[in-house]
């Protein structure tokens, strides 16, 4: 099973994360951020994923260092959970509606990270997220997880709707790059034999 628990302690957070990307879509999560636990249950749950996070923020200042931190935090579960990489499908894309909005995520586990984003949420909170950390989130993921992440809003009206098709494309898009290939047992999906 392709498992890792991180923990991160700073004077800003108190983090763990524990993955399972080989699980059912299980999920316990505890950010302190309402919208912030239903995005990540959309990661475990169309992800495939198993997903415990645990948080403990200073969301007296606000929300943040406990976003970032747990992009940072899941990305390091991610590249420790997924090792060698050998076996896997490595890309991964989806387009995910959600009634008027549309998103497509698109994901290389290429060793080297990089975020790519088109996405102009309509409004600046949503529940008690502000939308200019879902970008912190993406950026701390894709750092440690050493991963290239396209993220493209095409369409949307509603910001929890942009924002929910966002984490859906991420999860299946993952599922996807992530799923262990048949045809390639034991081989990294590299003509460079690395990634």
């Amino acid at each position: 099973m392709r498992q890792a628990e991180v923990t991160r302690h700073t004077l800003e957070t108190r983090i763990t994360v524990r993955v399972n990307l080989d699980g059912t879509g299980q999920s316990s999560l505890h950010t302190g951020i309402g919208f912030l636990d239903h995005m990540l249950d959309q990661i475990a749950r169309h992800g495939l994923i198993d997903l415990d996070v645990r948080c403990e923020g200073d969301l007296h200042i606000d929300g943040h260092h406990t976003v970032e931190d747990i992009g940072i935090t899941l990305g390091q579960a991610f590249a420790q959970a997924v090792g060698d990489k050998k076996g896997i499908r490595r890309y991964g894309y989806a387009y995910v509606p959600l009634d008027e909005a549309l998103s497509r995520v698109v994901v290389d586990f290429s060793g080297r990270p990089g975020l790519h984003t088109e996405v102009a949420f309509t409004a600046g909170m949503i529940g008690q997220l502000d939308t200019q950390l879902i970008y912190e989130f993406f950026q701390g993921f894709v750092n440690h997880a050493w991963v290239t992440l396209h993220i493209d809003n095409l369409k949307g009206v509603n910001a929890h709707h942009q924002c929910e098709t966002i984490f859906k494309a991420f999860a299946r898009a993952l599922r996807a790059a992530l799923e262990l290939d048949p045809r390639q047992t034991g081989v990294i999906p590299s003509t460079k034999g690395a990634l």
